[in-house]
């Protein structure tokens, strides 16, 4: 096991403040280069000496990079926005309640008033042998530690799994996929925006990182467009304890009725693959069917159609069944979980 040391390694500290010089800093150094947005995840890697950046770029002090705006067509969410105020904010409860539903769930009461939304859909897995400096294929080395007959993997993939079978740890990315939300970045090449479920790679993409972002690129902003204002949502995440823990497994679901049938419906998964994972076939299975325990029931078996179980994980197969049956059978009187 790696010894933790709990002291950070010598960097350079950069604070730009405006989106430009973050940018311009960004693309001078490049591979040299960590982006801290709330830094939560930033200071776990950096007080354990796993990551040892020459350059730390913290983009706290950027206020173009804060704030909630409604748009023509939505609403537009900047990066460093914390996630306690996109909890609060009065908007995002009435039109999108999915989302501020999801973002209350993150952490703790402390950890939202730090966290960004731009972090917490950057953050790094949470796998503990990747997390705890073990070369792993994740980190350069030849093997899954997870997936081994005496691996620790309750908490790994059932799906997805290439060599790495760590799992995508956030909370608001599944409300951000049922949204169609628009992921806004800024790069070397211009502006480049991007669906949310495109914002993700797997390990059979590209195994050391969870995102497409590349060096020299910024993840600016979040845009929720009006299309789902307003639908039925429900979110739930399960997890060992109420506070602080990341998921289990999560769900978030937004659907348009058209009586008691399903006119329109996006639903996504988190913690089950090593990227968040939209269910585009239970949507196509239970268009225009009634929003009951029955349509639910036939979306919990497709949905786990494929699922590969570790040794220790079987329970997430039956999880994920029952979560997706009550994001659809029981979206109307749902009670969303912590």
């Amino acid at each position: 096991m790696a010894v933790i040391r709990d002291v950070m390694p010598t960097f350079e500290l950069l604070q730009p403040s405006t989106v430009a010089d973050a940018q311009r800093l960004l693309e001078q150094h490049r591979e040299d280069a960590w982006v801290m947005a709330g830094g939560l995840d930033s200071f776990d890697w950096l007080k354990d000496r796993i990551k040892q950046p020459k350059i730390v770029v913290d983009l706290s002090g950027i206020d173009e990079l804060k704030g909630i705006r409604s748009t023509n067509d939505g609403v537009e969410i900047g990066a460093m926005t914390t996630l306690t105020e996109i909890v609060h904010h009065p908007l995002v409860k009435q039109k999108y309640s999915v989302l501020s539903q999801a973002a209350e769930l993150v952490a703790s009461p402390q950890i939202r008033n730090q966290g960004t939304i731009g972090g917490n859909v950057s953050q790094d897995t949470r796998c503990w042998y990747y997390r705890g400096g073990w070369p792993c294929y994740r980190a350069g080395g030849n093997i899954c530690y997870a997936d081994t007959p005496v691996g620790r993997n309750r908490e790994h993939a059932i799906f997805g799994a290439s060599r790495c079978v760590a799992v995508h740890p956030s909370d608001s990315v599944p409300a951000l996929i049922a949204l169609d939300a628009k992921f806004v970045l800024r790069t070397p090449k211009g502006e480049r925006i991007v669906n949310a479920e495109d914002y993700f790679v797997g390990p059979d993409i590209d195994i050391t990182r969870l995102n497409i972002l590349q060096p020299g690129d910024l993840l600016v902003a979040i845009r929720i467009p009006a299309t789902w204002a307003g639908a039925k949502f429900y979110f739930e995440k399960v997890r060992d304890r109420n506070v602080w823990d990341f998921p289990l497994m999560n769900v978030a679901s937004a659907m348009v009725l058209s009586g008691n049938n399903i006119e329109r419906i996006r639903i996504a998964v988190n913690a089950v693959a090593p990227r968040p994972m939209r269910l585009k076939a239970v949507e196509d299975a239970v268009r225009g069917k009634p929003a009951d325990a029955s349509t639910g029931e036939m979306a919990g078996r497709l949905a786990v159609q494929g699922a590969v179980p570790l040794q220790f994980n079987a329970y997430k197969v039956s999880l994920m069944r029952n979560l997706v049956k009550r994001a659809i059978g029981g979206v109307q009187e749902a009670q969303w979980a912590s």
